[in-house]
């Protein structure tokens, strides 16, 4: 593999003539994203059980967490307890930021920066219709995750598990939303 030269302070046409594409890599590059798509997820766990959807994608049956797309004009937090309801029929409460996770699909190049809220769940509505593509849901344990670790959606549904297990927790806060109104109130946020 080639070797990257420093760009710390070169000139730009320096710095670009010092990247470098692996060639076993660039097909991939080439049909990635420029920008990744924001997507929320639900970790919830209840007696060392986790719950999770069992949905289609691309012709396979997946598990992951209750996950999807921000909306527009949606706050993260609003997006998460949607997509929880819409995906599980449970009232999802986020109570902390898990973490934010970029991935990039290797067979794909399609990018994903993901926001993973835990929190509880109450309110459950057995009879709400699911999401158009989630078959079930599921409570299953890290081992049970771990051995259906091929029908994971992707490695993010594991890794969110895990942060989960490590206590990794960060406040409601550090993912605010601000507005025009909002931001014009907070010092240093030119408006």
């Amino acid at each position: 593999m080639p070797v990257r030269r420093s760009t710390v302070c070169a000139q730009p046409a320096e710095a670009e003539a010092a990247t470098f594409v692996d060639p076993r890599s660039a097909h991939i590059l080439a049909r990635m994203d420029q920008s990744p798509a924001i997507t929320v997820a639900a970790v919830a766990e209840d007696k060392g059980r986790f719950l999770l959807v069992e949905e289609h994608i691309n012709h396979k049956l997946v598990l992951n967490q209750p996950a999807g797309h921000v909306e527009r004009g949606e706050t993260l937090l609003e997006a998460v307890i949607r997509e929880a309801r819409e995906e599980t029929a449970w009232r999802f409460e986020p109570n902390a930021l898990l973490g934010a996770y970029l991935w990039r699909n290797p067979e794909t190049g399609y990018t994903t920066l993901r926001f993973a809220f835990t929190g509880t769940v109450s309110d459950h509505k057995p009879g709400q219709p699911l999401d158009t593509g989630i078959v079930t849901t599921r409570w299953l344990t890290r081992e049970q995750l771990m051995e259906r670790e091929p029908r994971l959606r992707s490695p993010l549904v594991l890794r969110c598990v895990d942060d989960y297990l490590n206590s990794n927790r960060q406040p409601l806060e550090s993912v605010a939303g601000l507005d025009l109104d909002t931001a014009a109130a907070v010092p240093g946020i030119p408006v």
